[in-house]
């Protein structure tokens, strides 16, 4: 008997949530829908200690909501999408065991994603951004390299994996970049401006480079190098759940917030 009502409290618990769930999304659609979105995944490690479960489990976990946000960005119109996977320091600070289970998971979804290519009828343009020249990984990186050229589609979503980025690097890069054309004679100096710098960043595939809204989970309030020239402009949003407990709910409440702040662009 006491099974028995705990599932009806359950059942009720979760046709409550859904119907809270739809009519979130249905206010959210008449407002102003950001065009670019930059996520910070955060909290895998934190939610594995709390839950007294290995690492590998939380970082599956989260991998399944990166599929989750893809789904729920392309279902609200939501043009890009730019999600840090893993940064530089992270990736030459963290212990090697831990960058395994990340490249092993990356290995798995990305092979799955070549596998369904075929079948799979979601367009999506799926760009890696970041220093590649770090990775040593030669399976990773032909996957990496595979994944680009078959997800290359106009028109639908553009998913940004930022991997073994840094928004320092970036812009470093980009500069270098620069240096080089006008010391070959290619770019006058004088045409050196906002609009053409951007041509140079890691992000130049993009027809709207700047983010409009960053969402970072886990409760830390900070960047982390993510993106820094695009963040220019962005609304912020720091929410106190980790990532692997990343609800539907929380990105539509995310893009509520975005929507009732005033933008001003540094007006």
């Amino acid at each position: 008997m006491k099974q028995y009502i705990l599932t009806r409290k359950l059942l009720l618990l979760f046709g409550i949530y859904k119907i809270y769930e739809y009519l979130l999304f249905s206010e959210i659609r008449k407002g102003p829908i950001p065009k670019h979105v930059g996520v910070i995944l955060d909290g895998n490690r934190r939610w594995a200690r709390a839950k007294g479960v290995k690492k590998e489990i939380a970082y599956s976990e989260g991998a399944k909501k990166v599929e989750n946000i893809v789904n729920w960005c392309d279902e609200l119109g939501v043009k890009s999408l730019t999600i840090f996977v893993l940064s530089t320091e992270n990736y030459l600070k963290r212990d090697r065991s831990e960058i395994e289970i990340i490249f092993n998971l990356l290995k798995k979804y990305l092979t799955k994603l070549v596998r369904e290519s075929e079948r799979n009828k979601k367009q999506m343009n799926i760009k890696f951004i970041g220093n590649l020249s770090l990775l040593e990984d030669e399976e990773l990186l032909h996957l990496i390299q595979d994944i680009e050229r078959i997800y290359n589609f106009d028109g639908g979503i553009t998913i940004n994996i930022a991997f073994l980025y840094g928004g320092k690097w970036d812009i470093i890069n980009a500069a270098k970049k620069i240096a080089k054309e006008v010391k070959e004679g290619r770019l006058n100096p004088e045409d050196i401006n906002i609009e053409s710098f951007q041509r140079y960043l890691s992000t130049s595939h993009m027809d709207h480079q700047d983010i409009d809204l960053i969402l970072r989970t886990g409760g830390e309030s900070r960047l982390s190098n993510f993106l820094l020239w695009q963040a220019a402009y962005s609304e912020l949003v720091f929410l106190d759940v980790f990532w692997p407990d990343f609800r539907k709910i929380d990105f539509l409440r995310a893009v509520r917030i975005y929507q009732k702040r005033t933008r001003r662009f540094g007006a």
